[in-house]
């Protein structure tokens, strides 16, 4: 494992904005990581991965936990972080390996999507989120608990527009991305995700499904169970009886309800990792850093793909053109990035080879609705970008 306290220090005004905000309740934790040209320059971990709770009963006792503090090297549950670090990724080695296009059509390898409406859906459009598939459904309650069924699900949804005309951020879309890779590959998505990213990095703290002996290593979720999307399903006239919802402490698991269905890895949720590993999957967006992908690749990471629509679309991520975008006024317009519903996210500035990882679990506070943290993450980047410029003023004046 990397030992980050001997290449990073931390960024007294980072830290200090971090820790005013897990004062006011945004987040009872964060870590960030801070790297420049492939060395980790800021790094620094605040607050409680875990805060003293109660986990269910034993013996009709109240179970507590104790506890327990961030660490650098706390693993944190990514959320969407997942669809570029993952599941995008993963496209483009099959893309460099010509297994897959852009322009492959999602009912040429799944025959679910073999429908008129759905003949245009191709992978650009998954990848920009432009297919027109709608951003969420609870799967397990429309499939009636039968994940098999899940592609036929999506598929049998409406388009809210034509492919490729509006962005529309689509777990859907991810999730439809997932399968076509477990279909291409045939092999599982967890399987997948070891064998061409994990591995070759030597990732050991990066995964799906943690595992009990690692759960007290692992920033704890939402502190009520699937409360959150149970009052989305209301919200949205999703009437369950199953009983099947989560209760208590989420902690060790995915928090995604869909992801937690799909048995814990989806194209669009589920990977767990540090801030510190995170930066290692980032960097194989960056053509001088990737040990992946064909420098020439990395192109696709930051070029716009969506010209005139109401975001700026990359492939698979999101770049900070994007009015209101998280990376704040101080990256480049062409710098690219994500978030996580968890607390998390991550942006890259591929030209200065500079990328910025922050992970919080937002989710593990009371009570509901989660503090929106976007304006926190604007302040992140300006803060990072400041402290860099200042320990690089020749190369910033020659850039």
């Amino acid at each position: 494992m990397n030992d980050i306290a001997k290449n990073a220090q931390p960024c007294a005004s980072i830290s200090s904005l971090l820790a005013e905000r897990i004062t006011a309740g945004d987040f009872p934790s964060a870590v960030y990581v801070v790297a420049e040209r492939g060395r980790m320059v800021l790094a620094d971990a605040l607050g409680y991965a875990v805060q003293g709770a109660v986990q269910g009963t034993v013996q009709g006792a109240e179970r507590k936990v104790e506890p327990i503090a961030a660490t650098l090297h706390t693993i944190y549950d990514l959320a969407s972080l997942t669809k570029p670090l993952v599941t995008a990724l993963l496209c483009a080695r099959l893309i460099e390996r010509g297994e897959l296009t852009l322009n492959t059509t999602i009912a040429q390898l799944l025959s679910e999507f073999d429908q008129p409406d759905k003949y245009a859906v191709n992978v650009r459009h998954l990848l920009t989120h432009t297919s027109g598939l709608p951003a969420w459904l609870p799967l397990s309650i429309i499939s009636n608990g039968d994940h098999r069924r899940v592609l036929e699900v999506i598929a049998a949804q409406a388009l809210a527009d034509e492919p490729g005309t509006r962005v529309i951020y689509s777990d859907l879309g991810f999730i439809t991305l997932g399968q076509l890779l477990e279909r291409i590959t045939i092999m599982p998505f967890i399987e997948l995700a070891h064998r061409e990213i994990f591995e070759p990095l030597g990732l050991m703290r990066t995964f799906f499904n943690p595992g009990k002996s690692l759960k007290h290593e692992v920033a704890a979720s939402e502190s009520e169970g699937n409360a959150y999307e149970r009052g989305m399903c209301a919200d949205a006239g999703h009437a369950d009886s199953s009983g099947n919802w989560r209760e208590g402490l989420i902690w060790g698991e995915v928090h995604d309800g869909n992801a937690y269905f799909l048995g814990g890895a989806s194209g669009h949720a589920g990977l767990f990792s540090t801030a510190h590993e995170t930066v290692r999957i980032a960097e194989q967006s960056i053509a001088e850093l990737t040990k992946l992908l064909r420098p020439a690749t990395c192109e696709l990471f930051h070029t716009n793909m969506t010209p005139d629509l109401n975001e700026a679309r990359s492939f698979g991520w999101q770049l900070a053109a994007t009015t209101d975008s998280t990376a704040g006024p101080n990256l480049p317009l062409e710098s690219f990035g994500h978030t996580g519903f968890t607390g998390t996210s991550c942006w890259i500035d591929a030209e200065r080879q500079r990328i910025f990882v922050l992970l919080t679990n937002r989710t593990h506070t009371h009570p509901i609705p989660f503090a929106n943290i976007n304006s926190v993450r604007r302040h992140f980047h300006t803060l990072a970008v400041a402290a860099l410029d200042r320990m690089n003023p020749i190369n910033e004046q020659t850039q």
